[in-house]
């Protein structure tokens, strides 16, 4: 059994200066994310994530706890530091380096443990203990690098998210006034969105013109092509007129190509007439 009532204690006497020892011997200027923080209350919040990670650690040579029990208190540990989100500021690769020095930390105490016990231990059995640290650490190396990962991309769509709401705004001009310009690169999600928020939020400010400017898109495909004339459509089927302003040459031959019928659209060559234009609406 890898499991010793001395060795659990020994380690468990140990934790705080563990986590006092590992963040003095962090290289602060060439580190980065959370270990490179001189804000006092995230100092004093990683020592204290740090130091849970040993407490509970330590289990893991304790006869009261069974492997069950030991992987679900890491593994709650483990939800809690992946997505923190300092942790989520930090390069995964150096929060790696940080569990591989604190794997290092118990293979030197298990190593003090045994030069200073009164007790012999067999080769067999200190080759077990360290296999087990080792073993449990790769453990939750691997489950934490997953739950990073998840949390990342969820964290990563977001902002995407964000990017695309706050990318394609409806900005009121009058109570039943609007101006949606479109900037950049438009690809199919994107198109997507700017079809379901503008229908939305057409309807929520009680919007019954719409003008849409095109001048800061260089390029566009047909299907996304499509999704803005198909948006148009459904402009007008909630009563909403809409008019475009600043197609580019290179857009109104995609769209010449594909069949778009200009013929029932409302065109105008800039925003600035579109904009005068709507004075008369």
């Amino acid at each position: 059994m890898h499991r010793n009532h001395k060795l659990y204690h020994f380690l468990v006497e140990r934790t705080w200066s563990l986590t006092e020892n590992w963040y003095e011997s962090l290289d602060k200027e060439n580190s980065l994310g959370v270990y490179a923080s001189n804000d006092p209350l995230v100092i004093d919040k990683v020592k204290q994530q740090n130091h849970e990670f040993h407490v509970r650690f330590c289990k893991v040579f304790d006869n009261n706890e069974s492997s069950e029990q030991f992987s679900i208190h890491f593994d709650e540990w483990i939800n809690s530091i992946s997505k923190d989100e300092e942790h989520l500021n930090t390069p995964i690769d150096v929060i790696l380096h940080e569990f591989f020095v604190t794997q290092n930390q118990y293979l030197d105490l298990i190593e003090e443990f045994i030069r200073t016990s009164s007790e012999t231990y067999s080769q067999e059995t200190i080759n077990r203990w360290n296999r087990v640290v080792i073993k449990n650490f790769n453990y939750v190396m691997t489950v934490f690098t997953r739950e990073y990962h998840a949390h990342s991309q969820l964290r990563l769509k977001a902002q995407q998210e964000l990017i695309i709401e706050l990318s394609s705004p409806i900005i009121s001009l009058s109570s039943s006034l609007a101006l949606l310009p479109i900037v950049g690169e438009i690809d199919t999600d994107r198109a997507r969105f700017i079809l379901e928020n503008t229908l939305n939020q057409c309807v929520d400010k009680g919007i019954r013109h719409l003008l849409l400017d095109l001048s800061g898109v260089v390029i566009i495909d047909t299907m996304v092509a499509h999704q803005i004339f198909q948006l148009i459509e459904s402009l007008s089927l909630i009563g909403v007129k809409a008019t475009l302003s600043g197609i580019r040459p290179e857009i109104a031959q995609t769209a010449i190509q594909i069949g778009i019928d200009f013929s029932k659209i409302s065109i105008v060559s800039s925003l600035e007439q579109a904009i005068a234009t709507s004075k008369t609406y």
